[in-house]
């Protein structure tokens, strides 16, 4: 059921508002030398999104106690992370596409080795940013900056997952292969965005437990739905190439479940996400609110 309470496109709003200020703070400018490199970083960080992984870790902390100002600074550092990792996505040695978030992609905008140059450069600021958060602990930034970099790389997170996604094209694969794909891939990074606002706040560890079932089962909701919208939508609607996943005969949900199996499990995801946050004695309207909002995403 959604929450009567929580207005979510509005809170996303103001957290990207939020966001984005501190983002314009921390990137170097376009004038910066070197302008062509800090041009490309920009036209990627400040293209548009929702910046949903931010605004989960905002939630989760507010959720647990942490004041915003201790929350900002880790958001920034994620969305760094997930815009690098766009960036590389795009490239043609991977998913070769050239329309992200409304416009060209970075390697189509500007060239390759630039985009290749802005994504290096967004991974080493984001964990830059953790480590000079004076609003944290050093043993707290020392957890947060180990958490994003866990769910950033390998063997269980976004780069492990971006691998096994690019050995299954043109490969058939079973559904529980293509559920790890999910979870490695789009889901460690929204993990962690949760687990990092948990710790912040000063969740245990049964909490953080919980936590993660949440996430965990929020980021596979997240996936599929998008599976499901690269068959469904247009490209204004998502803002990206939609169909490219049937083209590259990439690994869905769609291709191996079909449609309504695809849709029964947006559902089944949707109720696990929620049911975890039953484990949890704080409030978690505005989290259940969050999953509400991915399960009837059409964008």
């Amino acid at each position: 059921m959604v929450s009567s309470v929580i207005d979510i496109p509005d809170f996303f709003a103001c957290n990207r508002a939020l966001v984005d200020s501190e983002l314009n703070r921390l990137i170097p400018s376009e004038t910066h030398e070197p302008v062509r490199l800090h041009r490309a970083i920009r036209w990627s960080v400040f293209a548009g999104g929702k910046r949903f992984r931010p605004t989960l870790l905002i939630a989760t902390g507010e959720a647990f106690g942490a004041a915003p100002e201790q929350l900002l600074r880790t958001g920034c550092a994620l969305e760094m992370i997930h815009t690098y990792s766009l960036i590389h996505d795009d490239l043609p040695s991977m998913d070769n596409d050239d329309l992200r978030r409304g416009q060209p992609t970075c390697h189509v905008q500007f060239d390759e080795a630039t985009a290749i140059l802005a994504g290096d450069a967004l991974q080493a600021l984001a964990f830059q940013t953790i480590a000079e958060d004076e609003q944290l602990s050093p043993e707290i930034r020392v957890r947060v900056a180990a958490e994003l970099a866990r769910g950033a790389g390998t063997p269980v997170g976004m780069v492990s997952g971006q691998a096994r996604d690019l050995e299954a094209e043109s490969q058939t694969i079973n559904a529980r292969a293509l559920e790890q794909i999910h979870l490695e891939k789009t889901g460690a990074l929204i993990c962690a965005a949760a687990r990092c606002g948990a710790i912040i706040g000063g969740a245990n560890d049964s909490e953080l437990n919980a936590i993660t079932d949440y996430a965990a089962n929020l980021g596979l909701l997240f996936q599929i739905t998008d599976d499901l919208l690269d068959v469904t939508a247009t490209a204004g609607e998502m803002g990206k190439t939609p169909g490219k996943d049937a083209r590259s005969r990439k690994a869905t949900y769609p291709a191996i479940h079909g449609l309504e199996a695809t849709r029964a499990k947006i559902k089944a995801a949707h109720a696990a996400a929620c049911n975890a946050l039953a484990q949890i004695d704080r409030n978690p309207d505005t989290l259940r609110a969050i999953a509400d909002f991915v399960s009837r995403r059409e964008a």
